[in-house]
């Protein structure tokens, strides 16, 4: 029999056997704001490695409106944050109807410190039909801070 111990680190990084949907030929994403220097196709294109970020400070959307519905059974997300502490809060939810009714999948908090928790990554494991829209809106800071959204990876499958 052959086996692996697997780490902490391992358990949580994006398996490379994964088949992710090809967001950039599927998916037409909008965006509340955009740092020209890291644009949304950098969270959601393969290969890309910089991330996305916000133009402004405050809650920020991003929508991906698919061309056709989709089902959906993974949705792998991760943040960084070495900067500045906060508390961040995301929503993700979707639509079956182009987004005149919308599901909430999960909604979750964060607490980012630069000596430790810089990083976070979640992997939603989902059983969705007939999506539309899949809506990720980012509240940087809970306390009504001065900070940044931001967003290193985004991947469905």
């Amino acid at each position: 029999m052959r086996k692996r111990i697997i780490s902490q680190a391992q358990q949580a990084a994006s398996p490379t056997d994964q088949l992710w949907l090809n967001l950039g030929e599927i998916a037409e994403v909008e965006i509340s704001s955009e740092d020209d220097t890291h644009p949304i196709e950098s969270a959601l294109l393969p290969g890309e490695t910089s991330g996305w970020r916000a133009a402004q400070s405050g809650k920020q959307i991003i929508r991906l409106l698919f061309s056709h519905p989709q089902s959906l059974q993974r949705i792998w997300i991760k943040f960084e944050e070495s900067r500045i502490e906060r508390t961040q809060e995301y929503l993700l939810r979707y639509s079956s109807d182009g987004g005149q009714s919308f599901q909430e999948i999960v909604r979750q908090q964060w607490n980012f410190h630069p000596q430790g928790s810089i990083s976070e990554t979640e992997d939603h494991q989902v059983e969705l039909q007939g999506v539309t829209l899949l809506e990720l809106a980012i509240t940087p800071d809970i306390s009504g801070g001065d900070a940044y959204a931001s967003l290193s990876q985004f991947k469905l499958a």
